[in-house]
C-alpha cells in the first residue's frame, strides 16, 4: 500500500491574489471586476507583405515571418510563390519571461536547405505603445524591410505591436511564448484555450403497440414475434408477444437518447424467432427522427401505423418489397420534459428540461478564474527529461471550457476567467487538469497517447456566500491502483453572484428534477443505461470537435465508471452513516448521563422542564423549534467558510488495502480469476454496487438533516431557521389539539388531494447539500 509521506499537505489553502491589479480581500474584490491576476503581454500581429523581392530561380519567393524576443520565437505559415502574402496572426510574449530589449521581425523565403532571409523589422520595446481595454483595437502600420546592416531594402510588412493584457481580443487567437515549442502550423490549435458546447440531448420513447398482418416464412408454426429498435449504437428490443399469431401485442415502450443534430434515423424490425439464436425478420421501417413529434408534457401524442418494408433476396441483389397490408402500429416522440441525465446525479451542474420552452429565468451568474498550479507531478518524458504540458477543462451546465496548454512546466499560470449562467444554486462546477499528450506531429491525429488526468475539483454553488469572491488553492488528488497521490495543486478564484434573491429563495421549494421525471418516472435500471449512453454521446461529438476535446477527459470529468463496485468507497459510506449516527449516540450518552446523576445541576433542571412539559404540552413542538432555531443561531459562528473540496479521509483513500485497490482496478468481469469463481466475484459485485448505493444514499439524506443547521448552504440554513422561528411562535398561540387535529387530517387526505409532484418540504430537503461533493 503507498502511504502518504509525512511533508505532503492535502488540506484546502485560503490564497490573497492580486486579481485585476485589485486586492481581493476574502469578501469582496476591490478595485476591479476581473478574477484573474492580470498579466502583461506583448503582442504582435503580422498582417501582411507587398512586394516582397523574389528569391528563387522562379522568380517569386515562398514567404513566412518570424518573430523573435530573446530566446522564444514564433513563425507564420508560409505560402507557395507569392510576393504579397497575408498571414493575419497575432503572436503574445509574456513580459514575465521576456530577457530582450529589442523584438525583431524577419521576413524569409522557405527553401529545402537553408531558408533564405528577405528582411527585416526592429523595435525597441521601450517605446512600443500600451493598449488598454476596452480601447479600439491598435491598426497596423506598413513598415519597410531592412537589411541586417540597416540598408533598407524593397518590400513592406504590415505589423502592429502593442503591450496588453490577458483582457485583449487577440488573445485567444494568439501564439502564446508558453508553447514556444510549437509552431503555428503543428498543433497551435491543441494548445489555444476554446469553449465547447454538449449537444442537446433528448430522451425518444417509442411506445411498440402492435403489429398487424405480418407474412411469417414458416406458416405451420405460429410465430414468436418481438420488434428490435436500433438508433445508433443503441439497441433494445420488446418482450416475445404473448399473441402468437400475425397480429402481435406488446404496448411495451423502449427509450433511447438522441442527440442534435439528429444524424441516425430510427431503424425498426420485426422479427420472429424460429430457432434459438437464429431470427427472421418479418419487415422493417426506418424513421428519420427530423420528423418526430416532439412532446413537452405528459399529455399523450397521437398513434401513428408505419409501413413495414421486406428485403428479398430477387435475381441475387436484395431488394426492398414494401408490403402495404403489413403494418406497425407505434406512438414515437422526442421527450422535451425531462431533463437528459449526462453526469452523476450527485454533482449534476444542470437541471433543466430538454425543451427550452421550459426553462426558467437565470438566477445568477458563476464566475471562475483559472489562476494556476504548482506542485504538478511530472507525466512523461520529453527528450530525456520529466515534463508536463497542462491543460484545465471546466464543465458547467452545456459549456465546456478548455484553457490553454502552458508547455513544459509544473507551475503553469492561465490566469484565464469564464461565466455561466446559473439557474439552480444545488448545481456543481467541475474544473479538472490534465496533460496534453498530442503536441507533437500536428496534435490532433486520430489514436495515439491518452490526456492523463492530474486531477479535478468540484465546487456546489450552495455552498458559497453570494457576491463573495473565493480564493483557494485545492489539492489534486488521484487514486491510483497502489494508492492515492496529490498530484499538485490548482489555485482557483470562484464567485457567485445572484440577480434575484427572491427567486433564488424561491427555487428551494420546486423539484430537483422537472415535472415529468416525477409524472413519469424512468427506472434506475433506464436511468442508469440511458446515463451510460448519454456520455458515450457527448464524449464523441466533442471528441469530433476542432480542435478535439478527448474521450478520456470528458469521461473523467463525466465520473464514468463511478457506480462500479469498490470496497474502498463501501467503506467511507459506511463511516458516512456512523457520523450521522453518532448525532444520535452523543445524545443517548448524554440521556444516560442525566439518568446517573452525573451532573446533578443538569439533571435537576431536566426534571423541571420534564415537569412543565407534561404539565402544559401545549409546549412540546415550539420548544423543540426554538431550540433547533437556537442552535442553528449558535452555530452560525462556526460555520463553514471555505467551498468542499477532496477529502482523502472521507473516501477512505489514505489506508485502503493494496488487495481493495486492485479489486477497485480490476477488469470488469474480472480476469483473476477462473470461471466459477469469476461467475461468482462478479455478482457479488454488482449486487455490492446496489448496496453501496443504497448506503451512499442514506448517508446523503442523514447528513442533509445535519446541514440544516449547520450553514454549509447558507441561504438553506437561513431559511430554515426563520421557519423554525416562525413555527415556534405559531405553536406557542394555536392549541395543540387543534395541530394534531389538522396534522392527522392531512396525513389522512383522500389521493384525490395528493399531488404526484413532491411536496415543498421534501423538495427543500433535496436540494441540501451533503458530503457527497467531497467524495474522491
Amino acid at each position: 500500500m503507498m502511504q502518504r509521506p509525512p511533508h505532503e499537505d492535502f488540506s484546502l489553502k485560503e490564497t490573497k491574489p492580486h486579481l485585476g491589479g485589485g486586492k481581493a480581500t476574502g469578501d469582496k474584490l476591490t478595485n476591479t471586476y476581473d478574477l484573474v491576476e492580470q498579466m502583461q503581454y506583448l503582442y504582435v500581429r503580422v498582417v501582411k507583405a507587398r512586394e516582397l523581392p523574389s528569391k528563387d530561380i522562379t522568380g517569386s519567393c515562398d514567404p513566412y515571418t518570424e518573430v523573435r524576443l530573446g530566446n522564444y520565437k514564433g513563425m507564420t505559415r508560409h505560402f507557395e510563390k507569392k510576393t504579397n502574402p497575408e498571414w493575419n496572426q497575432v503572436f503574445a510574449f509574456s513580459k514575465d519571461r521576456i530577457q530582450a530589449a529589442v523584438l525583431e521581425v524577419t521576413v524569409k523565403d522557405k527553401d529545402v536547405i537553408k531558408d533564405d532571409f528577405i528582411g527585416r523589422v526592429l523595435f525597441d520595446l521601450h517605446e512600443v505603445p500600451k493598449r488598454v481595454p476596452p480601447d479600439s483595437p491598435l491598426a497596423p502600420q506598413w513598415y519597410r524591410l531592412e537589411e541586417r546592416n540597416g540598408g533598407k531594402l524593397k518590400g513592406e510588412l504590415m505589423l502592429a505591436v502593442w503591450w496588453g493584457t490577458q483582457a485583449d481580443e487577440a488573445f485567444s487567437e494568439a501564439w502564446h511564448s508558453d508553447a514556444a515549442t510549437v509552431s503555428w502550423a503543428d498543433g497551435l490549435a491543441n494548445i489555444r484555450s476554446k469553449v465547447y458546447l454538449s449537444p442537446k440531448l433528448w430522451y425518444l420513447r417509442v411506445n411498440v403497440i402492435e403489429a398487424q398482418d405480418l407474412i411469417p416464412t414458416d406458416k405451420t408454426r405460429f410465430p414468436e414475434v418481438f420488434v428490435k429498435v436500433i438508433l445508433g449504437n443503441q439497441a433494445l428490443r420488446t418482450r416475445i408477444s404473448t399473441n402468437k399469431s400475425i397480429n402481435p401485442m406488446w404496448n411495451e415502450d423502449l427509450m433511447f437518447v438522441a442527440a442534435e443534430p439528429f444524424e441516425e434515423p430510427l431503424i425498426l424490425s420485426v422479427q420472429d424467432r424460429v430457432a434459438p439464436n437464429k431470427d427472421d425478420e418479418l419487415g422493417r421501417c426506418v424513421i428519420p427522427l427530423q420528423y418526430v413529434e416532439r412532446r413537452l408534457d405528459h399529455k399523450a401524442i397521437n398513434t401513428r401505423w408505419f409501413n413495414l418494408e421486406k428485403h428479398a433476396i430477387i435475381e441475387g441483389e436484395k431488394k426492398k418489397e414494401v408490403q402495404f397490408a403489413t403494418r406497425i402500429h407505434m406512438r414515437i416522440s422526442l421527450e422535451g420534459g425531462y431533463h437528459v441525465l449526462d453526469e452523476s446525479t450527485h454533482y449534476s451542474s444542470d437541471l433543466r428540461p430538454t425543451a427550452k420552452q421550459l426553462w426558467k429565468n437565470s438566477i445568477g451568474v458563476l464566475e471562475v478564474g483559472i489562476l494556476s498550479a504548482h506542485g504538478l507531478t511530472p507525466m512523461k518524458t520529453k527528450d530525456g527529461r520529466a515534463a508536463t504540458d497542462a491543460y484545465c477543462v471546466a464543465k458547467y451546465g452545456n459549456k465546456w471550457i478548455r484553457t490553454r496548454t502552458i508547455v513544459d512546466s509544473f507551475a503553469p499560470k492561465w490566469n484565464e476567467q469564464y461565466t455561466w449562467e446559473v439557474f439552480d444554486p444545488c448545481t456543481v462546477v467541475t474544473i479538472g487538469v490534465f496533460d496534453n499528450c498530442h503536441l507533437q506531429n500536428g496534435g490532433d491525429k486520430a489514436g495515439g497517447p491518452k490526456d492523463s488526468r492530474i486531477g479535478k475539483v468540484r465546487v456546489r454553488l450552495s455552498t458559497l456566500e453570494t457576491d463573495r469572491v473565493y480564493t483557494h488553492s485545492y489539492p489534486l488528488l488521484v487514486l491510483h491502483s497502489n494508492g492515492v497521490k496529490k498530484m499538485g495543486e490548482i489555485h482557483l478564484a470562484v464567485r457567485f453572484t445572484c440577480s434575484n434573491l427572491l427567486n433564488m429563495m424561491h427555487m428551494y421549494s420546486y423539484p430537483l428534477l422537472p415535472k415529468m421525471h416525477y409524472m413519469y418516472p424512468l427506472t434506475v435500471t433506464q436511468l442508469d443505461s440511458l446515463r451510460h449512453q448519454a456520455t458515450q454521446i457527448v464524449s464523441t461529438r466533442l471528441s469530433r470537435a476542432e480542435p478535439p476535446l478527448r474521450k478520456e477527459v470528458v469521461e473523467y470529468m463525466l465520473d464514468v465508471g463511478s457506480h462500479m463496485w469498490s470496497m474502498r468507497r463501501s467503506k467511507a459510506n459506511f463511516f458516512r452513516i456512523n457520523g450521522v449516527l453518532g448525532g444520535l449516540v452523543a445524545i443517548g450518552k448524554w440521556f444516560d448521563q442525566i439518568c446517573n446523576w452525573k451532573n446533578p445541576i443538569t439533571t435537576v433542571l431536566i426534571h423541571i422542564l420534564f415537569l412543565i412539559l407534561v404539565l402544559y404540552p401545549e409546549l412540546i413542538l415550539p420548544t423543540i423549534f426554538l431550540y433547533m432555531f437556537l442552535i442553528g443561531i449558535w452555530n452560525y459562528k462556526w460555520r463553514p467558510r471555505n467551498p468542499p473540496h477532496m477529502d482523502m479521509r472521507l473516501s477512505c483513500a489514505d489506508n485502503a488495502h493494496p488487495d481493495e485497490l486492485d479489486e477497485e482496478f480490476d477488469t470488469f468481469p474480472t480476469s483473476r480469476v477462473p470461471d466459477l469463481v469469476k461467475m461468482r466475484y462478479d455478482r457479488l459485485r454488482s449486487i455490492a454496487g446496489r448496496i453501496q448505493t443504497v448506503i451512499g444514499d442514506l448517508a446523503t439524506q442523514g447528513e442533509r438533516v445535519q446541514s440544516l443547521i449547520s450553514w454549509r448552504d447558507p441561504r438553506a440554513t437561513a431559511m430554515f431557521v426563520t421557519f423554525c422561528l416562525v413555527a415556534a411562535i405559531v405553536l406557542y398561540v394555536t392549541p395543540f389539539q387543534v395541530v394534531a387535529l389538522i396534522s392527522g387530517f392531512y396525513v389522512l387526505r383522500h389521493p384525490k388531494f395528493r399531488h404526484k409532484l413532491p411536496g415543498l418540504p421534501l423538495n427543500f430537503f433535496r436540494r441540501l447539500p451533503a458530503k457527497t461533493d467531497s467524495m474522491l
